[in-house]
């Protein structure tokens, strides 16, 4: 049985919570959360029990850590595990900035734990089984790829103001799924924005509506599009086009009921937002973390994944502010 401490009790937390609960080989032992109600709430729900950092650390019977906290907190959290020598298992970002990622990382990396990055879209059915195919060749070489995220709406403004932006917030898990499908590091990066959806974000400095494409070193190709904006759903979508065909991930929807008549032919909208979306991604990934844990391998996607997505986060801030193409560092 692997005992966790989860960090956080708020949205993201309570999926989290909820699949530790549902694993036959895992228990959540500690809620740890400034907001109490909310900690309190969660450990009751599942048995578990809210206690400080240093107390849930100190306790030898925890083997692992789920980090689900606010951004701001990722970074010292990962290092206070690392040294009390569990296993992390944390939500992206790791931090906003690359400094501090690289210094948490060095942290962890020097204790030997386990640090998995909640990229949970590797984990969708979908993805993954698209994933498979490629590295099985199914359509020869990738030369384009092309994935759509689309928010249904905006999150608040205020949240905007501390997200770290567009690039580093949202598209983050696109960058990660880039390069998982890639299977080459990006060798220069392009991105053009705009806002479109609500003034009120750009006067928080951001923007809510961007492209950007990707070009490794053999030529391969991929372009992002992201909006905070889809008037139909929550819009998430993957298609690579190969030298042997074409391989595409469509939406997911609440049934496959489709309506035909005089007037149509008509079907459900999108899920709505990601917590529905991403369900089954949200239960395969822990269990993945899990696995690794207790057969004593590295669990993937790691620390270096999110450091390397922040690269790519800031490098499309740069070519958007300079208005060029972004060589990277291999």
């Amino acid at each position: 049985m692997l005992n966790f401490c989860q960090f956080g009790a708020g949205r993201i937390g309570s999926i989290h919570a909820e699949n530790i609960a549902r694993h036959g080989a895992a228990k959540l032992r500690y809620v740890v959360d400034v907001n109490t109600t909310a900690a309190q709430a969660l450990a009751q729900k599942h048995g578990a029990e809210v206690v400080s950092i240093e107390v849930a650390l100190a306790d030898p019977l925890v083997g692992a850590v789920v980090i689900a906290s606010s951004t701001d907190t990722h970074a010292d959290l990962i290092e206070a595990s690392a040294r009390a020598g569990k296993a992390i298992f944390c939500e992206k970002p790791i931090d906003l900035t690359l400094e501090r990622v690289e210094s948490c990382l060095a942290v962890a990396k020097g204790a030997g734990v386990p640090l998995a990055l909640a990229f949970n879209r590797r984990f969708d059915p979908s993805f993954a089984e698209l994933q498979r195919r490629l590295v099985e060749r199914a359509i020869g070489d990738v030369e384009i790829i092309s994935i759509t995220s689309r928010d249904p709406a905006p999150p608040p403004v205020a949240y905007i103001k501390v997200s770290g932006g567009l690039f580093r917030d949202m598209m983050i898990h696109d960058f990660d799924v880039a390069r998982w499908l890639l299977g080459e590091e990006p060798v220069e990066i392009t991105a053009t924005a705009s806002c479109l959806v609500d003034p009120a974000i750009a006067d928080a400095g951001d923007v809510d509506s961007a492209l950007v494409t990707l070009r490794t070193e053999s030529g391969r190709l991929c372009q992002i599009s992201n909006s905070r904006r889809a008037a139909y759903g929550y819009d998430q979508r993957i298609e690579v086009h190969g030298s042997k065909g074409m391989l595409r991930a469509e939406n997911q929807l609440p049934t496959t009921l489709e309506i035909a008549t005089e007037s149509g032919v008509s079907h459900d909208k999108p899920l709505y937002f990601f917590l529905e979306r991403y369900a089954a991604a949200y239960r395969a990934e822990l269990e993945a973390f899990i696995d690794a844990v207790t057969a004593a391998e590295a669990p993937s996607p790691c620390g270096e994944d999110g450091r390397r997505a922040l690269v790519l986060a800031d490098a499309a801030l740069q070519s958007l502010r300079e208005g060029r193409t972004v060589k990277l560092a291999p």
